[in-house]
């Protein structure tokens, strides 16, 4: 039985995950967005099936609830009715793609040479144990946590410049 669950909820994140970048039923933002809810409660009911409870319960609060509703807030402030075309801007594409490496290799650089192999593996004692999860989460990986909320933040900051009429 649980093996049947874990292939269904699977197939649901894939599928949904791949409705929420190329969405032929609608052209609308927040149809990606409602599908993007979808991925995240699929991707909970695997940490269940994980008997990771902590993380099924934070994956629905946190991410489809609050995150996913600053992102329908964003969508719905952009106020996207027509798309228009713009000319693309090579510095800012090039600014992204450095900033898009330069995170990556912050990942990656943290995880494999100082999280992932000089550290003992934490065994937990109880399935789902909150304390030991807190601890490798506050050891390891408080940077990026800090570094995308940051993101988010400007996203949220650009979004509403952008969706000003007159900026003087």
């Amino acid at each position: 039985m649980q093996d049947i669950a874990f292939y269904i909820f699977a197939a649901l994140t894939l599928i949904c995950g791949f409705l929420v970048v190329f969405n032929p039923l609608s052209r609308n933002p927040v149809t990606s967005a409602m599908f993007l809810v979808l991925t995240i409660i699929s991707m909970a009911g695997l940490f269940v099936l994980l008997n990771a409870f902590f993380l099924a319960a934070v994956q629905i609060l946190v991410y489809a609830g609050a995150v996913l509703v600053v992102f329908v807030f964003v969508i719905m402030l952009l106020d996207l009715k027509e798309e228009e075309r713009r000319k693309v801007n090579i510095m800012g594409v090039g600014l992204g793609i450095l900033s898009v490496a330069s995170i990556f290799y912050i990942l990656v650089f943290r995880v494999f040479t100082k999280a992932g192999l000089n550290e003992k593996a934490v065994v937990a004692t109880v399935e789902g144990d909150t304390k030991s999860l807190g601890m490798i989460l506050f050891k390891n990986y408080l940077l990026p946590f800090e570094v995308l909320s940051l993101l988010l933040l400007v996203g949220v900051v650009g979004a509403i410049l952008l969706s000003k009429k007159d900026l003087k």
